[in-house]
């Protein structure tokens, strides 16, 4: 059994839906099939969500054409007479649910976080009744019939026992009856409220491991628009080429460190039962793309050069080394995320969007040390772009650091941090934000010199 998720490029257009359908059913063994909204779909609804609670009346403009769009989509790709019938009158229903909230919000002039999990929520719901409708022996689980979350450190988290035992009872039983299953992606249900929740933006990818552990299916498939992860971002690094084979640890650090090709927590489930992941194009079936596997490690060579911006330092300064356990705990408590951390200098690097409540935080945690004087200040250095070098040969290369910071010098571009392993195989610097494109593009030359331009 294979699971293939498809994501909002994939099922954002009549084109592209064909392209679905006919490698789905190419498939020789049963499949599960994850899908995202139809592409920009999310975004329009959190947008027309706010318009409303602002009394902006520009909202119903969007959900017309919200509507049409549907409309078109279902025109092209669902060509059996009643099944059309059926779709649109099971999407009408939905587009009539979004039009009364969207109401209720415009004359409520508030708009919670639990009203905007909600609407989002429609994105998937409606994409994954099309799609299950154009494909022949296909039927539909609906994911917060089985996904649960719980709300931890400020977000909401996979609840695993109860989707677990979810699965096995709702999902489990029709893969024995139909070829293929269709599941949204992206959204589920609070284990104890019961109110629709996601699992984040990307999250789609996230419930197409989820389901996959759970099966130890033979294969996950995340169809995307591109050709698999790249050495580099090719709009930024024009020699950049396909990475063909990576490890679980590769993949997860260049995940962490800005790669969009993968929701990052969607690697954990299938690293822990060994279940490999391709990363293939939707629009470019035959292409080979990148196969993420168990043991898949080069001690000669690297694997790939990414980026997150914006990104910031946070310097800590005081008359004696500041206990950074109490810092870390505090912030991930918090559900802000730290890199770089260098204790011996009192600093570490976090998200541009983290940086005010990640003050807030510090200045809490630590205020009986700045009021005596054991900490001087508790400073951001914003501005900046962080850069990750990936790779198993970085752990028998020696001076990494100084390389990177000699290519970077050689350019004029001044490192505000010294360079830190984030791992065994990952290294990672910052560089102030507008020199990043340079600085990528000189790294790149620099450990990945045999790349051939692409056309």
């Amino acid at each position: 059994m294979k699971v293939l998720k498809f994501g909002g490029t994939s099922v954002g257009s009549i084109d592209s839906l064909r392209n679905v359908k006919a490698i789905v059913e190419s498939q020789q063994t049963e499949c599960i099939v994850t899908v995202s909204a139809l592409g920009g779909i999310t975004d329009c609804l959190m947008d027309c969500a706010r318009r409303a609670s602002v009394g902006d009346n520009t909202y119903m403009e969007l959900h017309r054409a919200m509507k049409e769009r549907h409309h078109s989509v279902i025109d092209g790709v669902v060509t059996d007479a009643s099944r059309h019938a059926e779709v649109t009158e099971k999407v009408d229903s939905l587009l009539q649910q979004l039009s009364t909230l969207f109401d209720a919000i415009a004359l409520l002039g508030e708009l919670t976080q639990r009203t905007m999990d909600l609407i989002v929520s429609y994105g998937e719901r409606m994409s994954c009744v099309i799609v299950c409708n154009m494909l022949s022996d296909a039927a539909l689980c609906y994911s917060p019939d089985f996904i649960r979350t719980r709300f931890r450190f400020g977000k909401h988290v996979l609840a695993p026992e109860a989707t677990s035992k979810l699965i096995a009872q709702i999902v489990a039983p029709k893969l024995k009856t139909h070829r293929t299953i269709v599941v949204p992606g992206f959204i589920a249900r609070d284990e104890d409220s019961g109110k629709i929740t996601n699992l984040g933006r990307g999250g789609s990818d996230y419930t197409a491991a989820i389901i996959a552990a759970e099966f130890s299916a033979e294969i996950l498939e995340i169809w995307t628009d591109v050709d698999g992860f790249m050495t580099a971002d090719p709009r930024i690094v024009k020699n950049a080429v396909v990475i063909d084979r990576m490890s679980f640890v590769e993949a997860m650090e260049l995940c962490n460190f800005g790669a969009k090709v993968v929701y990052s927590p969607t690697i954990y489930p299938v690293f822990n039962h060994n279940i490999p992941i391709v990363i293939k194009n939707t629009f470019n079936a035959q292409a080979p793309g990148t196969i993420i596997a168990d043991g898949e490690v080069f001690a000669t060579r690297m694997a790939g050069l990414t980026s997150m911006t914006p990104t910031a330092i946070i310097r800590i300064t005081g008359c004696r080394p500041v206990n950074f356990d109490r810092v870390f705990n505090s912030l991930s408590r918090n559900g802000v995320d730290i890199f770089m951390a260098s204790p011996e200098h009192g600093t570490f690097g976090l998200r541009g969007s983290d940086v005010e409540s990640a003050m807030a935080i510090l200045s809490d945690e630590l205020a009986d040390e700045l009021t005596t004087g054991e900490i001087e200040n508790i400073q951001p250095i914003t501005g900046l772009s962080t850069i990750a070098l990936v790779g198993s040969a970085l752990d028998s290369m020696t001076d990494v650091d100084k390389v990177l910071i000699n290519v970077l010098n050689g350019c004029g571009i001044p490192v505000p941090a010294p360079p830190r392993m984030n791992s065994s195989t990952t290294v990672a610097c910052m560089v102030p934000e507008q020199s990043l494109h340079e600085a990528l593009r000189a790294v790149h030359s620099t450990f990945f010199p045999s790349c051939t331009p692409i056309s």
